[in-house]
């Protein structure tokens, strides 16, 4: 019943997500294709047994916990550094409906209550469509098993397939890559290690939230104690946190997220632990102890020394893995070797002004830690820097690479795909829509052309609009009313075609206020 209910829900996913679609919008010909790379997490992922059922176990409403852990549960093997699922009778893929969105789309089965907790991509393709972009012609998605390392020769293979694929269906035109997340590493290991083909086939790499340098709080804090997905009763419907840890512990994946110790980090993610100290006479103290990244090994290597789980009747020790730490550090290698295609451009957005998980803690003075085993039921504690939530700003940024451009927004690692500035940015980049040449991304506002650029380029008269924005009142204070006077003055120097503009405000009371201007309206009036 529970297997039926489920099959039923994922068909109405895809039936409501191709009837709830608006009329299509006028398509562009003209633009340039897109591939859409998901991160960790960010792909649908379904289970093939011998005889060809299929079954999602990646996200799912029903019996999601179970099917996780019989389905997805996996080790690691080292000759082929790939990581293996415990059913041998199950292999995992990733659907590839819809060109390939699909799995990357909605993520979220419970339709039935309305829950859009893991949607992904979804915004930004609907917003896509909007510009002009053509699914399957000009839009596609590449989802992957996010269990496997970046480096994972199935995976590239069939990055390598979807490229040339999107070059033959849009009639030799180059790819624009948008990556989310681990989704830019995945796509620098494929640059790094097939340079020339991704030079032939790809325009510009679009990298957003991409964890370059790791992202050392949440990476470490999941391999010792595990990670949700969602917080909350959702966790209910949901997997737990138990059994994801037991996944990750297995990932390659998950490991070449951990910080990478080479890198000169401006503040040193720590790993701290207040252990307990007991003297020759049984009294007890707690000390603080910090261990740098390559120093940390060593803790969780004794956190996961006796971490083990029962599988189908069968107890598997799973500790931490230092065959994938081994595999994860030559990724590392490859990843820094990467460089960008001189045909190729590369471009940066990451997120900022969020609190962002870099060093961790466990215990505290008055509870310090008698067993580093007990790492693996504790919740730490965060010092944080800014980032996006998920990665620090510092790691997103420091990609190695001759970038077009690197723009910070403030926006959650999660949410930087749906914002509003990143759409407006990634329209501009992709050439989507008509050429505003007053559009800078680098500030994510429109700028207008100044009076005097006016008066030079029509030798006429401009009246300008503005609305004067003011934030009195926010922050917890009583509002006051803002009244001011505003000048605004123009004279032109006609046969210098030049001009001065001149904006005076007055306010009518002494406090201090933060104004804002906004040009509403300019009009030129020419010469005869």
């Amino acid at each position: 019943m529970v297997v039926a209910l489920d099959r039923v829900i994922g068909a109405l996913d895809l039936w409501l997500h191709l009837l709830n679609k608006d009329q299509k919008p006028r398509v562009d010909p003209n633009l340039d294709p897109v591939l859409l790379v998901p991160g960790i997490g960010g792909s649908i992922l379904t289970a093939v047994n011998e005889k060809g059922r299929q079954e999602r176990v990646w996200v799912r409403l029903f019996a999601a916990d179970h099917e996780f852990r019989t389905k997805l549960w996996s080790l690691f093997d080292p000759s082929t550094g790939q990581t293996v699922s415990l059913d041998k009778d199950t292999k995992i893929i990733v659907p590839d409906d819809n060109f390939g969105l699909y799995a990357c789309d909605s993520l979220d089965p419970a339709l039935i209550i309305g829950q859009e907790a893991v949607c992904y991509f979804h915004d930004m393709i609907e917003e896509m469509i909007k510009w002009g972009f053509e699914e399957g012609k000009t839009l596609f998605g590449f989802g992957y098993d996010f269990r496997q390392s970046n480096r994972f020769h199935e995976t590239l293979d069939r990055f390598l397939d979807k490229l040339k694929l999107i070059y033959d269906c849009s009639g030799g035109k180059k790819v624009n890559i948008v990556s989310h997340s681990m989704g830019g590493l995945l796509v620098k290991c494929f640059m790094s290690l097939h340079s020339d083909v991704f030079e032939k086939y790809v325009k510009s790499w679009i990298a957003i939230a991409a964890p370059f340098q790791g992202a050392p709080g949440y990476t470490a804090s999941s391999l010792l104690s595990g990670m949700s997905f969602v917080n909350g009763w959702e966790q209910n419907l949901f997997i737990s946190k138990w059994s994801m840890h037991q996944l990750l512990i297995e990932c390659p994946s998950m490991y070449e997220l951990m910080a990478c110790p080479h890198f000169k980090w401006s503040d040193t993610p720590l790993l701290q632990v207040w252990k307990e100290i007991v003297d020759d006479d049984g009294n007890i103290s707690s000390k603080l102890e910090s261990y740098r990244p390559s120093e940390s090994i060593s803790i969780m290597v004794d956190a996961l020394s006796s971490n083990k789980i029962q599988y189908d009747g069968v107890e598997i020790p799973l500790p931490f893995n230092l065959d994938i730490l081994k595999w994860s550090n030559e990724t590392r290698k490859i990843l820094s070797s990467a460089k960008v295609p001189p045909s190729v451009k590369f471009f940066n957005i990451y997120g900022i002004c969020n609190d962002t998980p870099h060093n961790i803690c466990y215990g505290s003075e008055k509870s310090p830690v008698s067993d580093l085993r007990q790492l693996l039921i504790s919740e730490p504690n965060y010092v944080c820097v800014d980032g996006d939530g998920t990665v620090p700003a510092e790691s997103a940024s420091a990609d190695g690479l001759p970038a077009e451009a690197r723009i910070a927004v403030p926006a959650d690692h999660r949410g930087i795909i749906s914002d509003r500035h990143v759409f407006r940015i990634l329209k501009h980049w992709l050439g989507a829509g008509e050429p505003d040449p007053y559009y800078n991304p680098m500030n994510d506002y429109v700028i207008l052309p100044d009076a005097s650029e006016f008066v030079q380029a029509m030798g006429g008269l401009v009246k300008e609009q503005w609305e004067i924005i003011s934030d009195a009142g926010e922050g917890g204070g009583e509002a006051k009313d803002v009244s001011f006077s505003l000048g605004l003055s123009l004279s032109s120097v006609v046969d210098e075609s030049q001009a001065e503009e001149c904006v005076i405000m007055r306010p009518n009371y002494e406090d201090n206020v933060d104004l804002g201007f906004k040009r509403l309206q300019v009009a030129v009036s020419t010469r005869a």
